[in-house]
């Protein structure tokens, strides 16, 4: 057996849920750019986990059921007030609220199909409500409470803020969500499938995505991609900013990709939304300096932008804190993770890899008294 790092490469299950083929990420057969520019998030989460788009009243079935669960139990938000919530990343937190949830719901071990599916609505609904009751607890503000006639990017907006929002912010947050909403065999992905592979519950391997997307390799890369816009502050900075990193063999957060060869299919999308909403704010500087970025890092290092670069740029201008971008990313992906538990349970078999022994061999016990 020999070991192939960070498993590259290496094909580890069948999926009919997200393809990416020659650089195109298609959900269930339809190019991400099509999405992108015509479907709903809700129309989006009922494709990843039925495997078609939803005509109008299953459309309008699944809406009504997410804006039913999307209420969060009272013991969840006591639970935020518990602890210096001050000192607590965003990520940490509703990874506990998620697995917290659990222990609400009577149907968290019960394994039937439909209360799996159940299961599945409950989550999505309330990821939402949960970063933005968060968000608000912390500056000492009280939750808003979801509306049953918005949408899960307007009413995300909305909880957040206590304002509905205008339509470009609904557009911006709503492409957001539909070009995060799912990525093939990602870490948190993967993650949640071995987790469940187990027959281990939902919730159990939704925490256990969410545990995955927190590291700065993964979901974590937006935020720092915001950071660093901050530190450079302007345009005329960029160049020698940029050539101090390269010079000591730094990261640039917000390219590269282990799968795409030629640039990430999704990032234009938000390049897009990213002038129109830097613009509109009056900050346009933020936009102009991720173009330098880009144009920089791709012509000395060849390597392309991905996702999360411009979102950084998009979540700033819609007034979301920037410690709260990763998060969002898991307001969408969880649509994506649950399509895969769902998918997993169906024709389940335990994930257990082999490992390659690099480690000493033939050795002898040796009494403690002999040893040096």
């Amino acid at each position: 057996m020999t070991a192939t790092r960070g498993l590259e490469g290496v094909v580890a299950t069948t999926s009919s849920i997200s393809s990416i083929i020659d650089d195109v990420l298609t959900y269930a057969g339809y190019n991400i750019d099509d999405l992108a520019e015509h479907a709903s998030f809700e129309e989006v989460v009922y494709l990843l986990w039925h495997g078609k788009l939803p005509n109008e009243s299953e459309l309008d079935e699944l809406t009504k059921q997410l804006a039913e669960n999307a209420t969060l139990p009272q013991g969840v938000l006591d639970h935020f007030k518990s602890y210096r919530i001050d000192q607590v990343h965003p990520m940490g937190a509703i990874r506990t609220a998620v697995s917290l949830l659990g222990l609400y719901d009577e149907e968290a071990d019960v394994m039937e199909d439909a209360a799996n599916y159940r299961k599945a609505i409950r989550l999505q609904a309330k990821l939402p409500a949960i970063v933005a009751a968060f968000s608000r607890i912390r500056k000492g503000l009280d939750p808003v409470a979801p509306r049953k006639d918005l949408g899960i990017a307007a009413n995300f907006v909305y909880m957040l803020t206590g304002n509905e929002p205008d339509a470009v912010a609904i557009e911006a947050l709503n492409k957001a969500l539909v070009l995060h909403a799912d990525h093939e065999l990602n870490a948190s992905t993967f993650t949640a499938r071995v987790c469940v592979a187990t027959l281990s519950d939902v919730y159990s391997g939704v925490t256990s995505a969410i545990g995955a997307l927190k590291g700065p390799l993964h979901g974590g890369a937006n935020e720092a991609v915001m950071n660093m816009l901050a530190e450079i502050g302007d345009v005329e900075n960029v160049e020698s900013y940029l050539t101090e990193k390269f010079n000591n063999k730094e990261k640039i957060m917000g390219f590269g990709h282990r799968v795409y060869q030629n640039g990430d299919p999704r990032a234009k999308h938000l390049k897009k939304m990213s002038k129109e909403l830097t613009a509109a704010t009056g900050e346009p500087k933020y936009y102009d300096m991720s173009i330098k970025i880009e144009e920089m890092v791709t012509s000395q290092k060849g390597i392309p932008a991905n996702v999360d670069f411009y979102s950084a740029s998009v979540y700033h201008s819609l007034g979301i804190d920037h410690d709260l971008f990763t998060p969002i990313f898991a307001v969408s992906r969880v649509s994506g993770w649950l399509a895969h538990i769902l998918e997993q349970y169906q024709n389940n078999r335990i994930i257990r890899p082999r490992a390659e022994y690099t480690g000493p061999r033939k050795q002898s016990y040796i009494p403690i008294e002999q040893r040096s």
